[in-house]
């Protein structure tokens, strides 16, 4: 069995948009995504205004809640390295994060919309 049993079922969703002749105009991370999003909101003409800024996020833990007692690379050894890269794998390389540095969470380099669709459309 393939160990990368994230990408199939995450892949699956998104790539029938491909696959039936759409195409992707913007990727964002979600580590950077007010600016991300203000990219999209400044394409278009909303109906009333929004501020990025003012709207929760549930999903960010850092900021409120309790303080991680420890650095995020001291939960990683080179076992749980190793497994979840063979899970991540294709997220890592398309998207470009840094699987070798857990305290680096942010992307090494842009996503590359060819290379998006080109993978997201096999």
């Amino acid at each position: 069995m393939d160990p990368d049993i994230y990408w199939p079922a995450m892949s699956g969703h998104i790539s029938t948009f491909i696959m039936n002749g759409g195409r992707y105009d913007k990727i964002f991370w979600t580590e950077s995504f007010n600016d991300g999003m203000q990219d999209v909101l400044d394409q278009i003409k909303a109906p009333n205004a929004v501020d990025l800024k003012t709207i929760p996020r549930f999903n960010e833990s850092e900021g409120h809640g309790p303080k991680r007692a420890h650095p995020v690379e001291d939960y990683f050894n080179d076992l749980s390295m190793h497994l979840v890269y063979k899970i991540y794998k294709r997220d890592f390389d398309l998207f470009k994060y840094e699987f070798k540095d857990p305290s680096n969470k942010m992307p090494i380099g842009e996503i590359d919309l060819d290379e998006v669709h080109a993978k997201l459309g096999e």
